[in-house]
């Protein structure tokens, strides 16, 4: 029998989705050549150059030859000009926000602490301020803007859009973020819990590159965890997985913020740490205590140790669960390098199911303190329609 002819309603829908796809791996990669776009799509590579004959016809894509395997080929980017995005992230402590073009080129940053006790509506009206900031120091302008990400240490509800309970920032909760910044700055704004963001830059353009099952261990103030499962992030049926810092790890120990007690980030998150020093060597910040470990001092490389023990035992279950090929570690913390890379690798090797050799690598992220609003950027350009941005 043969197959059924398709309408010309369904070739339509069709040839909308496979362009779609092909946009998207654009965005997603910052630039390939046709023969690698078929292998991400999975389109052939004749469609393939149907469609980006197309999308750069109308304006949509760019193509300029380029050498690849010692051939010649076509690199297909997003082209110049077409717009901006920013993203931003929220920390306890921290803003930091960033200015990029649709490939991801950061044309402007900005960076600023915060105070402890920080409220929502006083750093929505700040951020708003600083982006206007950015795209006039290059000279721009707001309607350049196509859309806003925004990177926040806090549980983020897919249902509803807002900040769930228990988010390390404090009087942040049941908060539309995204509305409430969107409204200030009449753009669109694409809203994400930091460890998600963190993970997607790594994954995207950093020391998870190329992996396909990895772990992102955001960790700092708080501790959360980013999924990337199968090449995609994972967000979970109400958009708040990845909360490993409220892992159970002592039963009857420290209470934690959340109410419970023993959570991991009651033992192994910075306040928790900092305080476990301080008769010893004074109160300290988290990158006082890192320098001082780094330099030698035997209490702070003890405290950074242990929390590398805590958070390494904690992560078995974890890996043994999702089977990850890369543990990688993010956030402040992650400045340490091997004073706590090596007793978490210790601690995962110890106690997985698989033999040395299936252990997951466990490394430092290669983006700093910067993954989280690099991933920002990176939600933000996913937003936006490049076949009507122009």
């Amino acid at each position: 029998m043969s197959e059924p002819r398709r309408s010309p309603g369904n070739q339509a829908s069709l040839r909308e989705a496979n362009r779609g796809r092909v946009v998207s791996a654009v965005k997603r990669h910052g630039g390939l050549t046709q023969v690698e776009l078929a292998g991400v799509t999975g389109l052939s590579p004749a469609t393939v150059s149907n469609i980006v004959k197309e999308l750069v016809a109308t304006g949509a894509l760019h193509a300029t030859p380029s050498t690849s395997s010692g051939r010649r080929a076509l690199r297909v980017t997003l082209p110049h000009g077409l717009g901006l995005v920013a993203g931003v992230h929220v920390s306890p402590r921290h803003l930091r926000l960033a200015l990029s073009d649709l490939n991801g080129a950061v044309l402007a940053e900005r960076h600023m602490p915060l105070a402890r006790d920080h409220r929502a509506d006083a750093e929505l009206d700040k951020t708003a301020l600083l982006v206007l900031d950015m795209v006039e120091s290059i000279e721009s302008s707001m309607d350049e803007v196509l859309a806003v990400g925004l990177a926040v240490a806090a549980p983020i509800d897919a249902r509803t859009g807002m900040t769930a309970r228990g988010g390390i920032l404090r009087g942040w909760d049941g908060i539309a973020l995204g509305q409430s910044l969107a409204r200030r700055m009449d753009k669109p704004v694409q809203v994400d819990n930091s460890a998600n963001l963190a993970a997607l830059a790594e994954h995207r353009s950093g020391a998870a590159r190329g992996r396909d099952t990895v772990v992102t261990l955001d960790v700092g103030n708080g501790i959360g965890a980013g999924l990337v499962l199968g090449g995609h992030l994972f967000r979970g049926h109400h958009g708040i997985a990845g909360e490993f810092g409220h892992t159970p790890v002592l039963p009857n120990g420290p209470l934690c913020r959340c109410g419970n007690r023993g959570c991991l980030e009651a033992i192994a998150g910075a306040p928790a740490v900092l305080e476990g020093v301080r008769d010893e060597v004074g109160t300290l910040k988290l990158a006082d205590l890192i320098l001082r470990a780094m330099g030698g001092d035997q209490v702070c490389m003890r405290a950074v140790a242990d929390a590398g023990r805590a958070i390494g035992s904690a992560a078995v279950g974890l890996c043994n669960v999702l089977d990850p090929e890369r543990v990688v570690v993010t956030g402040e913390f992650a400045r340490a390098g091997e004073l706590l890379l090596g007793p978490m690798r210790h601690a995962l090797e110890s106690s997985l199911i698989v033999d040395v050799d299936g252990t997951p690598d466990v490394v430092q992220g290669q983006l700093g303190e910067k993954a989280s609003v690099t991933g920002a950027l990176a939600l933000a350009i996913e937003a936006v329609d490049v076949t009507r941005a122009r």
